[in-house]
């Protein structure tokens, strides 16, 4: 079991398989100079299997959520989901990606074990995608989740950050869509996680901002804290149901004290959380033939001192020294 001394126990594995991407998000990198891990710094793919395998098998997690940097272009991916469907226990899968990828593998995802993918998509409007991303890919976005939903990895989940001056208009429209296509929309608060640090929480798009526009156009009922239990989203029916929205208030709305996440970065580092400033080495571990009992050890202490929350409310608060990429979402 991995347990902090806040009594939070971990059961969603976070595992960043890359910190590449094909998109250059305005509020996640820089257009360019990020330094790429080394491959040799990289975990391969059985020490992310391994990892994975001592996870489910000696700590208690239940769910692993693939991630980058665009876990898409790990060459070994397809392999890393089948090995990992093949645990005893079995977690359950998903994929958080940019969704450029995804029409040429979510069939063959879907075919080894994947049970759903979340999609980054900010806007509906090809103009602005090119101006948040940097790249213009919205039409590949648009397919790759077709292609998921035809493949079944449901429910489609569609993560979108709305951003001030650019897009912060577009909420009822991506929701009517979303509804159009039955994709599970989702908003997420513009986190300190850009690597230039030009992050201001007093220009961001706060929940309150998001809910006030969606209820121009649509009548939002709460679902309830016992239908939420630990997941970031808080989320309301839309229009009495079934169809739902969700909200992550990552900063207005901070849900640390029920989070259970435990976070591996693709160069083998523990994170206890997306803010924190520590890390904790399993890679020395793995390549010094520790046993797996004894990475578990290790495991289990870093979570032992995870902080009560992120601290983005107190002046004191150190923007991680890491992008996003480098992190997983």
């Amino acid at each position: 079991m991995l347990i902090d001394t806040y009594g939070r126990v971990a059961t969603d594995l976070r595992v960043s398989l890359t910190d590449r991407c094909n998109l250059r998000c305005t509020y996640c990198m820089p257009e360019e100079g990020l330094q790429w891990l080394a491959k040799p710094d990289l975990l391969t793919d059985d020490e992310i299997v391994r990892l994975i395998d001592i996870a489910v098998r000696l700590l208690g997690i239940e769910e692993v959520r693939f991630t980058g940097g665009e876990p898409l272009l790990r060459p070994g991916l397809v392999g890393i989901v089948e090995r990992v469907a093949a645990l005893d226990p079995r977690p359950q899968m998903s994929l958080t990606t940019n969704g450029i990828g995804l029409r040429r593998t979510a069939s063959a995802l879907k075919a080894v074990g994947l049970d759903r993918v979340n999609v980054s998509l900010d806007t509906l409007r090809p103009d602005v995608f090119k101006a948040l991303t940097r790249r213009d890919r919205h039409k590949d976005v648009i397919a790759g989740l077709e292609a998921a939903r035809e493949a079944g990895l449901t429910p489609v989940k569609v993560n979108t950050v709305l951003m001030p001056g650019l897009n912060e208009d577009e909420a009822p429209d991506l929701l009517a869509w979303a509804l159009e296509h039955e994709y599970e929309l989702r908003f997420i608060e513009q986190m300190p996680l850009d690597a230039q640090h030009g992050w201001k929480r007093e220009g961001m798009v706060t929940a309150g901002d998001i809910l006030a526009s969606l209820r121009t156009r649509f009548d939002l009922t709460p679902e309830g804290a016992d239908e939420r239990g630990s997941a970031p989203a808080e989320r309301w029916l839309v229009n009495g149901g079934p169809q739902r929205v969700g909200v992550i208030a990552s900063v207005t709305r901070p849900f640390c004290a029920a989070c259970d996440r435990t976070r591996l970065t693709a160069d083998g580092q523990i994170r206890t959380c997306l803010f924190a400033t520590e890390e904790t080495d399993l890679r020395a571990a793995l390549r010094s033939d520790a046993p797996d009992e004894e990475i578990a050890r290790i495991w289990r202490l870093a979570m032992w001192g995870k902080k009560a929350g992120a601290g983005l409310d107190d002046p004191s608060f150190v923007q991680p020294d890491r992008p996003m990429s480098a992190i997983g979402g």
